[in-house]
């Protein structure tokens, strides 16, 4: 049985919660699969694991001494580089916390696993997602360009906000300002604005399209909410836009490019497989 608190010093296994003394050990573990583990390691590097921002535990399982897996545990659950027997030790000390998330998201070799063995306490889930291929792209898209594509200025985010809501209504499945604070997700939105992250193609106050960027490091970022107007979808704007916001991202934010999508989406995934994104890994996502 792997221990689930601070081990005595002949344990062989045990779970910790990590800190800011552990950040060497963290990126060693993170630096295997950087792109894969992007959500963790930007969480991480723009925090430092300050517990005022950082807003969720980071716990750590460690073999003969060595860090092997890592667990985000906030408001989204995910794991990192997690072996079975991390699955197994996380699952007893997450049954053990108190604490239910309101996502189990990452790579599903570990999520599925991971939620076999805590769902006869948190189940059902609302929307379980098995299968979403994760994509990554690492140059630009020989699609011609949609030149109205342009970073979204913050005098444009009463324009921008609806979308936003639209598009996480029809992906989740709820109205993003009944999750937590009601205006939580506002603040979101502006602040991905301000990082100059969100892009649109925005003609005479409608939202044409959009999307975000919702997590990057110095290898990569990855792109989140892309929405087309209900009046545009099957038009071919998304490839056009998508190529635009590629090229922009690469130059300011990160040269690779990753999303993940689920895989009942046929024309989401068409869109992107023409955009140049290439299926590298699959994630699953369990919404609770």
């Amino acid at each position: 049985m792997t221990e689930v608190c601070d081990p005595p010093a002949a344990t062989s296994s045990y779970v910790r919660p990590l800190g800011r003394a552990d950040l060497d050990l963290i990126h060693e573990v993170l630096d295997r699969e950087p792109l894969v583990d992007m959500f963790v390691r930007h969480r991480v590097d723009s925090t430092r694991l300050d517990r005022r921002w950082f807003g969720a535990e980071l716990w750590g399982y460690f073999e003969d001494g060595e860090a092997v897996s890592l667990l985000h545990v906030g408001a989204n659950v995910v794991p990192a580089q997690a072996t079975p027997a991390a699955i197994e030790a996380f699952s007893d000390r997450l049954l053990t916390h108190g604490h239910k998330p309101s996502s189990l998201v990452g790579p599903a070799k570990a999520v599925l696993p991971l939620w076999d063995r805590v769902k006869h306490e948190w189940g059902p889930a609302r929307s379980p997602r098995p299968n979403q291929p994760f994509m990554v792209l690492k140059h630009d898209s020989d699609v011609p360009l949609d030149p109205r594509v342009r970073p979204v200025g913050i005098d444009q985010v009463d324009t921008l906000y609806p979308a936003c809501v639209a598009m996480f209504t029809e992906e989740v499945g709820i109205h993003p300002e009944s999750v937590g604070s009601p205006s939580g997700y506002r603040a979101r939105v502006t602040q991905l604005v301000t990082m100059g992250w969100s892009y649109a193609i925005i003609e005479d106050g409608t939202v044409l399209f959009k999307t975000e960027v919702g997590a990057a490091t110095d290898t990569g970022c990855q792109l989140q909410g892309v929405w087309v107007h209900p009046d545009l979808r099957g038009t071919g704007v998304a490839a056009p836009a998508l190529a635009s916001v590629i090229r922009q991202v690469r130059r300011s934010v990160a040269p690779a490019v990753t999303l993940y999508v689920n895989s009942h989406n046929v024309p989401a995934l068409r869109t992107y497989q023409r955009v140049g994104f290439r299926h590298v890994e699959t994630f699953a996502s369990i919404l609770l």
